[in-house]
């Protein structure tokens, strides 16, 4: 299978200069492993999810460190918690060796409590989501971006099976006790199908038959396994009249559209679910965007009790504001751009933008003036840096 290479490749090697440690957190095969390893060759590799090496490490975790030839990658650590205490003590008997240490793990929640308590200062952090546009060159909503869906599309219905069946058998009741899982299936399908609402705890336990905690921590899982990401509001700047709780995205549109049960796009064009999906991608894309430059992820959406929308808020490097409205066709109107135009003249003190993406047509549909500090982009244009 063909390399695809990862824009996040960069920051790792510069931050292997400047830290003992790396950690490299995201959803499972999003390509972490294949990143490191190819980000750093010479390094040696032990997969902590062997149960042979699991066995191992776990028995003697001192002597498996002593035996590890560094740089080392430790691929999936949650699995060995017991080992980060004495990475620890291997970094701090020689602090000034840099990049020995490489550590995965697909289930940040356990992951990052260790590394919190054990290597604060020691590692550098990252997030390591699938397949962005620019690193797959193309984008499908039907696909989505994880990299063995990418390179052998025609096997995406069977790889997303499988990795739904994975995820709950294994991840799922390694975090939390989910007696039912067919009712835990079910939550999948619903959290889907509320894609780019107001996330409303209620309103999915009521037709599951759970309490509102249940839903709390299943949401949680799906958060922190990197599979949908919570989409605050913003309310810096505006009148305190907003909509104060967040929005729910699923990461990648390909499991979101395997979880809503669309086999082609043209079902999917179809249904109301469209818009949502698209919201999805480019609130996904953007994410991508931000960790692969090394930075925390930093997106949110504004809604007021008047009506005034718009889909995304973006906080620039330049500690500028992006407003960023999504439309599902190929030409849009000043129409579009009503609820940016509307909150530009609010910003104060920063410097603001307003764009509206859409399909258009690559190639062909030019960067096009809405209203004043408003464009309109196709969605190349805009994940190109437009």
């Amino acid at each position: 299978m063909r390399w695809i290479r990862r824009e996040l490749e960069a920051e790792l090697r510069g931050a292997a200069r400047s830290f003992p440690a790396l950690v490299v957190t995201g959803p499972r095969r999003a390509g972490k492993t294949a990143c490191l390893r190819r980000t750093f060759p010479r390094a040696s590799y032990h997969l902590l999810e062997d149960p042979d090496v699991r066995a191992r490490a776990g028995a003697d975790p001192r002597g498996f460190l002593e035996e590890a030839r560094t740089p080392a990658i430790l691929d999936e650590i949650q699995n060995v918690p017991a080992l980060l205490p004495y990475v620890r003590t291997r970094i701090d008997s020689d602090p000034r060796r840099h990049g020995r240490w490489f550590l995965t793990g697909s289930q940040d929640f356990s992951l990052m409590a260790g590394v919190t308590e054990s290597m604060a200062g020691r590692a550098a952090v990252f997030h390591l989501p699938p397949l962005s546009f620019r690193e797959a060159g193309t984008w499908d909503l039907l696909r989505g971006g994880f990299p063995e869906v990418v390179l052998e599309p025609s096997r995406s219905r069977a790889w997303f099976r499988s990795y739904v069946q994975t995820y709950l058998e294994r991840d799922v009741r390694a975090v939390t006790a989910v007696k039912d899982l067919g009712t835990f299936r079910r939550f999948l399908g619903l959290a889907a199908a509320r894609n780019g609402q107001i996330r409303n705890k209620s309103d999915l336990a009521a037709p599951l038959g759970v309490s509102v905690p249940t839903i709390t921590q299943w949401l949680n899982v799906l958060e922190t396994s990197g599979l949908v990401q919570i989409v605050p509001p913003y309310f810096e700047n505006f009148a305190k009249r907003i909509v104060k709780s967040p929005k729910l995205y699923w990461t990648d549109t390909g499991l979101l559209s395997f979880l809503l049960g669309f086999e082609s796009l043209a079902a999917l064009e179809g249904s109301a679910f469209i818009g949502g999906v698209f919201e999805a991608f480019l609130a996904s894309e953007i994410g991508k965007n931000q960790a692969n430059e090394g930075r925390t992820r930093e997106i949110y959406f504004f809604r007021d009790h008047q009506g005034l929308e718009v889909d995304f808020v973006v906080p620039g490097r330049d500690g500028g504001l992006g407003f960023v409205e999504t439309k599902w066709s190929r030409t849009v109107g000043p129409d579009a751009a009503r609820g940016i135009a509307a909150l530009l003249p609010r910003v104060k003190g920063r410097r603001a933008r307003g764009i509206v993406v859409h399909r258009g047509t690559p190639g062909t549909t030019p960067a096009t003036a809405l209203a004043p500090g408003v464009k309109a982009l196709t969605v190349e244009t805009f994940l190109r840096g437009g």
